[in-house]
């Protein structure tokens, strides 16, 4: 789990960095998001993440276009269930296209382009899936984007 989880953040890391330095705008808006609300007197800290959305915005729509797990893990069908229409048998192995999916015209405006500003609006950020959902979701969401929004202010 520790070696996924720091290969997972590592290439999310730069993935993030090449769409800011490729986005120039995005870099404007973030760093100017930085300089008003942690300045330049102290070194990014975990209580200043609170006040930097946009800077939690590049790392949502990171994870949206190069999620780290493009087919998420695996998951079993506990007994016979339709998903999408299908009939799925019991004891089934269902893996979820998380990339098919973030990048999907019909679910996202613009689908292919790096836009942070998208999760401004509200219900953006229910239809990222790139830690899972429900019960079955990644118990390290949290420490992930807290390191994540750390390293990449």
């Amino acid at each position: 789990m520790l070696i996924a989880a720091t290969d997972s953040q590592a290439v999310t890391l730069e993935w993030a960095l090449s769409c800011v330095l490729n986005h120039p705008e995005v870099f404007k808006r973030a760093r100017d998001e930085l300089e008003t609300h942690v300045g330049q007197d102290h070194l990014l800290e975990e209580s200043d993440l609170s006040k930097l959305p946009y800077l939690k915005n590049i790392i949502y729509e990171t994870l949206r276009l190069y999620t780290p797990a493009p087919l998420l893990l695996p998951h079993s069908s506990s007994e016979e269930c339709i998903i999408g229409g299908f009939k799925v048998p019991g004891d089934t192995i269902v893996l979820i296209n998380a990339w098919s999916i973030h990048r999907d015209p019909k679910v996202w405006s613009e689908a292919t382009s790096f836009k942070p500003e998208r999760f401004e609006k509200e219900g953006e950020l229910d239809k990222l899936i790139a830690f899972g959902l429900g019960r079955r979701a990644c118990p390290g969401e949290g420490l992930a984007m807290r390191a994540l929004c750390l390293s990449l202010g």
